[in-house]
């Protein structure tokens, strides 16, 4: 029976998916002495100091250095709870730095940026309802809503100052719960040393951002979610980490935790340095990361950021290290992805593991004995770009330009996707969505409804950034608070109901999603109108009297007798209108029960006729229907 390997040989071979359970810092007993004992990776280092608040930062402390594994250690009892800590490395060059312990579980407030010595308590839990709740998977046949949020500039107190998780918990979540949304996403928390990198410029994979506040309060933040049936995903990048000489660059005067090319190392987009995803040990670090988030805070998601950074050698601006034939797949990035969500999927299978990835190339979504990658979902990029490129133009040109809101349609069961409209949409200069819409501000407003129910009612889960509920106009700011002032006008105050309107309309509609990710979930009735620039479809559910009837129109006229057809003759009523006065419109009352007439319409046997409002959105639902299909 072979020896079981111990949890340096298993972190050497890319095999401890726990490895800050081994690395980092733990309070021991050796003998009759309580202390801590320090470990670190640094293979190619000359020399290691721990250095704190109970040394004076002095050299006083040397770790010594396993030869075989490169692994330094060092036990004192000398630090308590609390203090402050760094290792001095001297490295392979002869360079002295000051160096962040890379497992470290908590950091001094910015700009500072030494580790904190902390004790982890067994946390009590009480969300075992919802850990053992269907919905609270995100299954493909479940609704899925999520509301994106920054967490330190959705709110500020007076003073300015970002809210805590503490604060969060008794605003975030009374709010996103009124609102309707599923889920929360936020950006990324994990230690940054710039505020204005909104996360995505990581230095501590295994810390909440001191800003954020403490580790039990971001427990207690999501047990809170959970149990007001509240899901939490978190952003997570494992593609490339801040190029900080106080962090993981060069950590031992070596290319250690990025990749020995230079240019395979240098991110130039980002000004980051990239993962050597081949190395085990960085295997074992960075899924260590992930399991740590997922069972530390019993978070119920982990959204991959910047996919297509690790598939592909020529996704940067350049120059590139193609591979020896010529082509440009980065296979040490393609199974890391693949290994990744395959621990994951064993160890948790309900946690949804979603991929920001923007090519056509590999599959991303569904089983890796498939070919995919193992990702739940897929952020369709590329639904994205083309609605928001449809609205922002003028209406007079929608028509010749009708491809760009259908296109998806040819495609969307490529993947499991979620439909963003993200945080990247309403920055560096490309304006809010409200702002985006064309027109005066009726007509903005306006068009921003319809822009909702397309994406309500398109197959595919959803994703909306924190402020563009309610429209805010300014692009969003990471280093102030959301404009709630704004809510103060009547038009902003109607748009926020109207989104909580349509999120709840939403929840309570199984044909949205009871076959989202099935081909039987849509039937187009007319994505050729492109005259009067008008799209129809059907949603469908599993019951063959569980469907509803979608009208878009994306011009500013107001179609009267508008002719839809329908698959069965009887009555239809209109349950959902952009534009009643409620929701920032002028219609005070909707539309009349339509009465399906035998006249043929596209394919359909039926047809019904009613008013579509001028740049706004009807759902209609079977009332009375015989369901004997022609």
């Amino acid at each position: 029976m072979a020896k079981p390997k111990s949890p340096i040989e298993l972190f050497e071979t890319g095999e401890n998916f726990y490895s800050q359970h081994y690395f980092g810092v733990h309070q021991v007993q050796q003998g009759e002495q309580t202390g801590f004992i320090f470990r670190v990776w640094a293979p190619n280092a000359q020399a290691l100091w721990l250095v704190g608040d109970f040394n004076e930062w002095e050299r006083s402390l040397p770790l010594r250095k396993d030869a075989h594994f490169g692994v330094w250690e060092i036990f004192t009892p000398l630090p308590k709870v609390g203090d402050f800590y760094k290792f001095l490395v001297k490295q392979a060059d002869g360079r002295e730095v000051y160096k962040i312990d890379p497992f470290a579980t908590a950091f001094e407030k910015r700009p500072n940026n030494a580790a904190v010595i902390q004790t982890i308590p067994e946390r009590k839990w009480r969300d075992k309802a919802w850990q053992n709740s269907a919905k609270r998977s995100g299954q493909l046949d479940q609704p899925l809503t999520i509301y994106e949020v920054h967490a330190s500039s959705w709110a500020c107190d007076e003073e300015g100052t970002p809210y805590t998780f503490k604060q969060l918990q008794e605003t975030l979540i009374p709010y996103v719960k009124e609102l309707g949304f599923t889920h929360i996403e936020f950006m990324p928390l994990m230690e940054h040393p710039l505020a204005e990198s909104w996360g995505y410029q990581l230095t501590g994979y295994f810390a909440l951002c001191s800003a954020y506040g403490t580790l039990d309060e971001f427990q207690q933040f999501v047990e809170t979610c959970h149990l007001n049936g509240i899901g939490v995903l978190v952003d997570w990048v494992p593609g490339h980490f801040c190029i900080n000489d106080d962090g993981l660059a060069k950590y031992d005067g070596t290319p250690q935790f990025e990749y020995e090319d230079p240019v395979k190392a240098k991110n130039i987009r980002w000004g980051s340095l990239n993962f050597d995803l081949s190395k085990p040990q960085v295997q074992s670090f960075l899924i260590s990361s992930t399991l740590y988030w997922i069972e530390m805070f019993h978070i119920d998601g982990i959204r991959v950021d910047a996919v297509s950074n690790m598939l592909y050698l020529d996704y940067d601006e350049g120059p590139f290290s193609l591979n020896d034939d010529g082509s440009n797949r980065n296979w040490p990035g393609f199974y890391f992805l693949e290994k990744l969500n395959a621990v994951i999927k064993q160890a948790h299978p309900d946690v949804l593991m979603i991929a920001e990835e923007s090519s056509s190339e590999t599959k991303i979504t569904g089983t890796i004995e498939s070919g995919a990658l193992g990702f739940d979902y897929k952020w369709d990029l590329g639904w994205m770009n083309d609605t928001l490129c449809f609205y922002e133009m003028d209406t007079a040109f929608r028509k010749y330009h009708f491809r760009l809101i259908t296109f998806s349609f040819m495609y969307m069961q490529k993947e499991n996707y979620i439909l963003p409209l993200s945080h990247d949409e309403v920055v560096h200069g490309k304006r809010s969505l409200l702002h985006k819409m064309w027109g005066d501000r009726y007509k903005q407003f306006a068009q921003l409804r319809n822009l909702y129910v397309y994406m309500m009612t398109h197959p595919g889960k959803k994703l909306l950034f924190m402020g563009s509920e309610w429209g805010q106009f300014l692009e969003w700011k990471s280093t102030e608070s959301l404009e709630w002032i704004d809510l103060d006008d009547q038009m902003n105050h109607s748009m926020q109901e109207f989104t909580k309107a349509l999120t709840l309309f939403y929840q309570n509609e199984k044909a949205l999603w009871e076959l989202d990710h099935t081909p039987e979930t849509i039937e187009i009735i007319d994505a050729d109108n492109n005259e009067e620039t008008v799209l129809s479809f059907i949603r469908k559910g599993k019951k063959q009297s569980d469907f509803l009837i979608v009208v878009l129109n994306f011009s500013p006229i107001e179609r009267h007798d508008f002719s839809i057809g329908v698959p069965v003759s009887g009555l239809y009523e209109e349950v959902f209108n952009t534009e009643m006065k409620e929701y920032g419109g002028t219609w005070t009352v909707l539309n009349q029960v339509c009465q399906a007439s035998s006249e043929p319409f596209k394919h359909f046997p039926y047809r019904i006729q009613t008013i579509v409002p001028a740049l706004g959105a009807i759902i209609l639902k079977p009332k009375e229907v015989d369901l004997k299909r022609k």
